[in-house]
């Protein structure tokens, strides 16, 4: 009968990668073979010696420390050594011999070695490697063994491959290796020279030297590089001479210099300016020099004087040549003066560049411009008066009247299209100021017309709109279209340009003549008055700095009787409190017509006391939009919840908000665009700024999580107190008003009072 258990003792199948035969199972215990080199062109088999041994045995015994392999001890190191060889040629006649100078390079991580020439121009030779890097056995008679450190020193001719190489020098890393080691290095060997090599470096005069002067480098690092001065000419001693203004540009590319005459307006010359066109102006000139002295070749006549039987060849020697010198930077400077071909040059003054150029190169510091003298001798003309043009005669606007006086085809006006796009509508910003307004008239019936004046930043123009109530005999229109409006009191038929109304011009309580009628600004909305305040440096009359200014100018003689009279009693959270009114009394007294109603508006707001209401608005969000999917029967929360699944295929739960927003609009979620933005201000957010999915969905479930109902009313007005934006402004906040006040008297009535 089969044992149960021999089921357990069978051997597990040879899978790939699976050895469960433990070591002493091993029955193949053969000898570790190589092939081995006996006798020239045989190969053997033979047994690996017992000894590791494959180098020759170092001057130290070893230690018992354990060793690193050399492969990664020596990794990347190397001795470099310089040897030179001997090389017969047949070929010359000079010398019989050549010395080839290499590199002999042995590897410490293996032993190997290679030897490099370094190429040499023109030396008809394949330079380069010699012999490439391996294992190089020792010559006859030496058997078995390959060249290693103790064989390669200074003085020593190992032979390889046939040719001796005599080892000259070494590189510091190698001699301090050696040394290291134990062995001595000698001192480095002199190359023997090589009377070929020696016959070449002699200098012989070539038949056609080059004459053009390399400056290539010159150009590359000065190109487009100009130094400019100014100058003049006095030319006063000839017969109608005047002084020239000059201005001088000296090319570093080349040392070229250019000089242009500077011109004024109407002076009769109007050639080309060009004083002297760009090229190299002599030092020491005496006279205008022959055609062909400045070419680069002298001519030689070596045979007859007839030109077709004569022989010409070019002179090596440029026997007669004169070597003229010419100006350079360096001979450039304030006060310097300059030979342009007879004609003295008076240097006067440099430009921001050319002063830097002067002061990081000669280290020059001082550069005191000269003045150019005056003379009653200059025939040029003064400059004509500026063209004046002709009266407005009161057709379209100015500026197209004025296009007429000076093209026969006008044109239109140029538009200030930075200031144009500058002030653009963004969003919310209109960049549109609006006021309100009511007329000053004579008339009875004008008195109680009322206004709304817009102010267009973007051109300062100015438009009016009457708002005319019912049964009063003015119609609900455009008072004035959009337009400039002139300052009053300047005449209109003129040929000054007028000056325009500006929208530092426009606050509450400013009375204006717009186009002949009186205004007084009554009011002004929300973001007139906030844009004001944002802007205070360009409306002086919102800049809370210049108000308190004013307010403490006036106050400090009568601060004591200030604070005893209008010293509040009210109390908001522990904080005193003055009201609007009062405040308006008291700066009204004290101050009279020196104060404007836009000012102590600005100071009311800027010291309002601001304290919101207590409200849960994210629950409060939550019960109008509850209210508007019951109202419209909405019920299709599981298509929203597949909606996000789609757009987050990765299951996080949170997504950006306008995806969110794209996903609620196209799930046709009944509600009004402006609360779906409120609801996902209110949602969770993780630390991106990513809505979470899962509360959203949590958030507009009516079922599970219900809410009580609401009193219906207008959404409007519902969005109206949710809103987060709107100022409670009580009152203002006594203390803070003082404080930045700051007047102190010697014995004051106290100011603030002890709060109970």
């Amino acid at each position: 009968m089969e044992d149960k258990n021999s089921y357990r003792s069978l051997a597990v199948p040879p899978l790939p990668g699976y050895n469960t035969k433990p070591p002493a199972e091993k029955k193949n215990h053969h000898i570790s073979q190589l092939f081995d080199k006996i006798h020239d062109g045989v190969y053997y088999l033979n047994e690996r010696s017992s000894i590791n041994q494959i180098r020759d045995p170092s001057f130290y015994p070893y230690d018992d420390e354990k060793r690193i392999p050399p492969w990664l001890a020596y990794d990347g190191q190397r001795l470099m050594f310089k040897a030179f060889f001997q090389e017969s040629v047949q070929e010359r006649r000079e010398s019989g011999r050549q010395i080839r100078v290499v590199t002999i390079s042995f590897f410490l991580e293996d032993g190997t070695m290679k030897i490099v020439e370094p190429s040499v121009s023109n030396s008809g030779l394949e330079q380069g490697i010699l012999v490439r890097r391996q294992r190089i056995p020792m010559p006859d008679p030496v058997k078995y063994r390959f060249f290693d450190i103790i064989d390669l020193n200074i003085g020593k001719e190992p032979e390889i491959f046939g040719r001796v190489y005599k080892i000259v020098d070494c590189d510091k890393f190698t001699r301090r290796f050696l040394n290291r080691m134990g062995i001595a290095v000698p001192d480095p060997i002199e190359i023997p020279s090589d009377p070929y090599n020696d016959n070449r470096s002699i200098p012989v005069f070539p038949k056609k030297p080059n004459r053009k002067p390399d400056n290539l480098g010159k150009f590359l690092k000065y190109d487009r590089k100009v130094l400019k001065f100014t100058g003049y000419w006095d030319d006063t001693a000839n017969e109608y001479g005047v002084i020239h203004d000059l201005e001088l540009r000296f090319y570093l590319a080349d040392d070229t210099i250019e000089i242009k005459e500077i011109l004024p307006a109407n002076s009769a010359r109007d050639m080309s300016s060009m004083f002297i066109k760009r090229m190299k102006i002599p030092k020491f000139y005496s006279g205008i020099d022959p055609i062909g002295v400045n070419d680069p070749f002298t001519v030689l006549n070596v045979l007859g004087e007839s030109t077709e039987q004569s022989y010409l060849i070019a002179d090596s020697l440029n026997t007669g040549k004169l070597a003229n010198e010419y100006y350079k930077d360096s001979d450039l400077a304030i006060g310097v003066r300059i030979n342009v071909f007879g004609r003295e040059v008076v240097i006067t003054d440099l430009d921001p560049a050319t002063r830097e150029y002067y002061r990081n190169k000669y280290g020059i510091e001082e550069f005191k411009p000269l003045e150019r003298p005056d003379t009653k001798n200059d025939y040029y003309c003064t400059s004509a008066e500026k063209y004046k043009p002709p009266p407005y005669n009161g057709f379209g606007s100015y500026d197209d009247s004025l296009g007429n006086c000076f093209r026969v085809v006008p044109k239109p006006p140029k538009l200030d299209y930075v200031r144009l796009f500058s002030y653009d509508k963004e969003d919310k910003d209109s960049h549109i100021l609006r006021f309100g307004a009511r007329m000053i008239s004579e008339v009875p019936e004008n008195e109680d017309r009322l206004f709304v004046i817009n102010i267009y930043l973007q051109d300062n123009t100015i438009s009016i709109f009457e708002l005319a109530p019912k049964n009063t005999g003015f119609q609900q229109c455009y008072f004035q279209k959009r337009m400039k409006v002139m300052l009053p009191e300047q005449k209109v038929y003129s040929s000054d340009k007028p000056k325009f109304y500006d929208p530092c011009s426009f606050y509450v309580g400013a009375r204006l003549n717009l186009g002949k009628f009186i205004f007084e600004i009554t009011s002004a909305d929300d973001y007139a008055i906030r844009y004001m305040e944002n802007n205070c440096e360009k409306f002086p009359k919102a800049n809370t700095n210049l108000i308190i200014d004013k307010i403490r100018a006036a106050l400090k003689p009568v601060y004591g009787r200030f604070i005893q009279e209008f010293r509040p009693i009210t109390q908001v959270s522990g904080t005193l409190v003055l009201s609007y009114d009062k405040l308006r009394e008291a700066l009204y007294k004290y101050l009279g017509n020196d104060i404007v109603e836009h000012e102590i508006i600005t100071t009311a707001r800027h010291y309002a006391m601001k304290e919101k209401p207590e409200r849960d608005l994210r629950e409060d969000i939550r019960r109008l939009i509850h209210n508007e999917l019951k109202r419209f029967l909405w019920d299709d929360l599981d298509r929203l919840e597949e909606d996000i699944k789609h757009w987050d295929p990765a299951g996080s739960g949170f997504l950006p908000p306008s995806q969110v927003y794209t996903i609620l609009r196209g799930c046709r979620i009944p509600v009004d665009p402006k609360l779906i933005d409120k609801m996902l201000k209110r949602i969770n957010k993780n630390e991106e700024g990513k809505i979470d999915c899962r509360d959203l969905i949590q958030y507009l479930d009516v079922k599970i999580n219900p809410v009580a109902p609401i009193v219906p009313m207008s959404l409007k007005t519902s969005l109206g107190w949710v809103s987060e934006d709107k100022d409670y402004c009580p009152g203002l906040d006594w203390l803070k008003f003082l404080a930045d006040l700051g007047i102190s008297e010697d014995n004051p009535v106290s100011a603030i009072p002890e709060i109970q």
